[in-house]
């Protein structure tokens, strides 16, 4: 079992602390592993097994805890067995009706520490201060990053082939249990894809139009990376005489991203320093995903690596959004604890006029923040004008 420490060494500051530990993503990130992970910290800390209750409420096992007042009733016999507070793990909470009134009475009676994992972000995000009023504090867990990838395969064949395998299938956790053979990784990522679809969005929406669903859905996939809007894409399905309204693509967008599914990233006016409210971007949870649909598609590695960096920004807890400056665009502005970086992704600096491209945005930035060229190119690595270029899965494989 690969640990992924970089996502426990984030929660184990809250354990034991006043706050319930929410931890998100999309089904089959590896969510439950971390809990398990979590329960091995506690026992190698000293809590006895008698103190630490795992409901995974995925199992059939555990079917009558869809009744709050069933869960309610064996937590409190837990407690008393115990002799005291116990650490409570709820694996898959969104599964439990109501799910929100036993958790807060746990909370308020100081009955357990509280951690629980979720699967949907309308759930378990957007009215997580209403559900919660205030008590939570929210951990994201990603796909695996190459850093993971990489220290999982260790197939001792070097960066470059790790990284062009990374590129082929992403980061799901579950392809590190079969063989590495691209049709069966690929029907993989499908089941994983069709699942999420078929449980997150479809059944938890009451959606009818499936038809429509995966029509959107493809076509997000097959433009991640591109500036994309609503209203954009209800027009391209208007061109290929079908009516769509876009409020009806906007009410899709939102369920894909509630299930983790796909990320929206706002531009951001660097002149006007604003959000721009329209022509946002958006990137897949994973690659694999895309891949999973269309195959691997070299003419559009540039969005791949696009995507990658994005996802890594995230998994570095970066407040990630896209620049815009003038009619120039930086990929990635990236800002944490008051500290922000600017990121161009380009697959290759073939000549003058590519880098030109690249760098003439930074020229016109006004602040002296770490600007970074993030390329393929087997080219040393250089520093020129306060501009870094870097060897992209070198500067993925770095510990931040």
């Amino acid at each position: 079992m690969y640990k992924r420490q970089k996502c426990i060494d984030r929660i184990i500051p809250f354990v034991g602390k006043p706050v319930i530990k929410v931890i998100t993503g999309m089904r089959r990130t590896g969510k439950s592993i971390i809990m398990m992970q979590l329960v091995d910290h506690l026992k190698e800390s000293g809590v006895r097994s008698e103190e630490i209750l795992y409901i995974n409420m995925e199992s059939l096992n555990n079917s009558r805890f869809l009744d709050i007042h069933e869960l309610h009733r064996f937590v409190r016999e837990q407690k008393t067995k115990a002799g005291g507070k116990i650490s409570l793990f709820i694996d898959e909470v969104q599964e439990i009706p109501d799910w929100e009134k036993v958790v807060n009475s746990f909370f308020a009676d100081d009955d357990a520490d509280i951690f629980i994992t979720g699967s949907n972000s309308k759930l378990l995000s957007g009215e997580l201060a209403t559900l919660l009023t205030g008590r939570y504090v929210e951990f994201n867990v990603y796909p695996f990053v190459f850093s993971e990838f990489s220290a999982l395969l260790n197939n001792g064949k070097g960066t470059d082939y790790t990284f062009n395998e990374f590129l082929k299938y992403g980061g799901m956790p579950g392809i590190h249990h079969i063989e590495f053979e691209q049709s069966n990784i690929y029907q993989y990522l499908s089941s994983i894809r069709d699942s999420v679809v078929l449980k997150d969005v479809i059944k938890r929406n009451n959606i009818r139009d499936i038809d429509l669903l995966d029509k959107i859905m493809r076509f997000v996939f097959d433009n991640a990376g591109n500036i994309l809007s609503s209203r954009k894409i209800a027009d391209y399905f208007k061109s290929e005489r079908r009516s769509v309204g876009h409020e009806t693509v906007l009410n899709y967008l939102n369920y894909l991203e509630s299930a983790f599914i796909i990320k929206r990233v706002p531009r951001y006016d660097l002149k006007g320093k604003k959000l721009l409210e329209t022509n946002e971007k958006i990137y897949l949870t994973d690659i694999g995903f895309s891949h999973s649909l269309f195959g691997y598609r070299e003419k559009n590695i540039n969005s791949y690596l696009e995507n990658i960096v994005f996802i890594e920004l995230l998994y570095r807890g970066y407040d990630v959004k896209i620049g815009k400056l003038d009619d120039y665009e930086v990929d990635f502005i990236a800002e944490i604890a008051g500290e922000r970086i600017y990121i161009q992704v380009s697959y290759l600096l073939t000549d003058e006029t590519v880098r030109a491209r690249e760098t003439r945005p930074f020229y016109k930035i006004q602040d002296n923040f770490p600007k970074y060229i993030l390329t393929m190119d087997s080219i040393p690595e250089s520093s020129e004008d306060g501009i870094i270029r870097k060897y992209l899965p070198s500067w993925l494989m770095e510990q931040k």
